[in-house]
């Protein structure tokens, strides 16, 4: 009788586990366009210096994790970090993958960029990736509520915000 309890312990944890497995489902193409709206958007608030409707694409306890930096949370801090940034002249960001299952999804973006620090001869040109988590609100809207990026140029730092 061992074996079998045994046994059958096995085969029910085996069919319970496998009910556990996330069954993934297309992302609607509202909560599609919702999430591309969001990005650009965030993009062309920071392009207008307006950083108060870009740290409200995050949540109220939103976090940023810049690269070769401490971990940046709530809206209040996003403003503040994105106020510090140069002057921002040309960015893009585009989606390169987007998933999502219920009221959470993740995308992956790449990003090009061109800032003016203060007292600095030329534009300083950047590009890298970004993975953002979204999570969908009740109005049916989508803001980040983690994000982080880096820099696809080597040794270069463009996240500071103090210049």
């Amino acid at each position: 009788m061992p074996i079998n309890r045994t046994l059958a312990g096995f085969v029910l944890s085996g069919l319970a586990l496998s009910g556990c497995q996330g069954v993934s489902t297309r992302l609607a193409d509202a909560d599609r366009d919702a999430i591309h709206m969001a990005v650009d958007n965030f993009t062309k608030a920071m392009l207008a210096g307006d950083f108060a409707t870009a740290a409200a694409y995050y949540t109220e306890d939103g976090m940023m994790l810049p690269p070769n930096a401490p971990v940046i949370q709530g809206r209040a801090a996003i403003q503040s970090f994105l106020a510090g940034y140069p002057r921002i002249t040309a960015f893009n960001q585009d989606i390169a993958e987007l998933e999502a299952n219920g009221n959470l999804g993740y995308a992956r973006l790449t990003y090009t960029l061109t800032m003016h620090p203060p007292g600095a001869r030329a534009p300083l040109n950047d590009n890298g990736k970004i993975i953002i988590i979204l999570r969908k609100q009740t109005n049916g809207t989508w803001l980040t509520t983690r994000g982080i990026w880096n820099s696809d140029l080597t040794g270069r730092t463009v996240i500071s915000s103090r210049g």
